[in-house]
């Protein structure tokens, strides 16, 4: 790992395979990177992290994605619009994140049958995300309907009434929001993770004790409820871990990462949700 923990955002990384489009907006993209030989794992959805916001985009995960794609993985990483664009934020960049976890699986599957490649198994996909990214798959997780074998969420912004209050990045879940949870509760009720539990699927929370972005407790907080509503999320808490590492295939903590992967990708497709 670099000395400066934030290289990763900037490392450069071989494009993508090919980029589908699950909408009419620009940013409404996912970039698609496939396994040099048949897949051995699952399809893999990431969402970005960046505090929901325009300045991050879905390129400082390229790294993570090359990484995953060549231990087997079918690897998506989608874009959305995020605050500072026109329709980011509420609802926007909700509505977003779920069409493109519905949508992209048979995008995917129809561009590779239009290249006359094999399609391999994109049913029930492991949906993954770090920091905000984090977020919307926990709280992708929770609508009643999710077709997913499970979240692998890396520091994410797992309680947001939490985030709220210790005004992370400035006051930025408000700025998703539209204000806080005194002032739009409704919003709360609907995009916070920690209200829509239990989710039923399998989720495995991996979060570093130094992180000073996104602190630890805001996990613990979200797996204290999940495991008060009745679920069961696997938690890797790493010491000693700041923000990035968590996304940077060449930290020290890379491994309890893939690890924490494995942990789903043994979950059966046909049990979940």
């Amino acid at each position: 790992m670099t000395a400066d923990p934030r290289e990763v955002l900037t490392r450069w990384a071989p494009d993508p395979d090919f980029t589908v489009r699950y909408g009419t907006h620009p940013d409404q993209v996912a970039d698609v990177r496939l396994p040099a030989d048949e897949p051995t794992g699952p399809l893999i959805i990431f969402i970005h992290g960046g505090f929901w916001k325009a300045e991050y985009d879905r390129k400082h995960v390229g790294p993570l994605a090359v990484d995953l794609a060549a231990r087997g993985y079918p690897v998506v990483t989608i874009e959305f619009r995020r605050i500072g664009q026109e329709g980011g934020g509420w609802p926007g960049t909700f509505d977003d994140a779920a069409a493109a976890v519905d949508r992209v699986p048979g995008l995917v599957a129809d561009a590779l049958a239009a290249r006359g490649r094999g399609v391999p198994d994109l049913a029930r996909p492991i949906l993954a995300g770090h920091s905000a990214g984090g977020h919307l798959a926990l709280w992708y997780a929770g609508r009643a309907t999710a077709p997913v074998r499970g979240v692998l969420a890396l520091a994410p912004v797992a309680d947001l009434v939490l985030a709220h209050r210790l005004r992370l990045d400035d006051d930025a879940v408000a700025a998703l929001l539209g204000g806080g949870p005194d002032e739009v509760p409704d919003r709360y009720e609907v995009a916070d993770p920690v209200r829509s539990l239990p989710s039923g699927v399998p989720v495995a929370v991996v979060h570093g004790t130094e992180d000073d972005r996104v602190p630890v407790e805001v996990s613990r907080s979200y797996v204290t409820a999940a495991r008060a509503a009745g679920d069961v999320p696997t938690v890797v808490e790493l010491p000693g871990t700041e923000h990035f590492a968590v996304i940077d295939p060449l930290a020290a903590v890379w491994p309890a990462v893939l690890a924490a992967l494995d942990t789903l990708r043994a979950v059966d497709g046909a049990d979940g949700n």
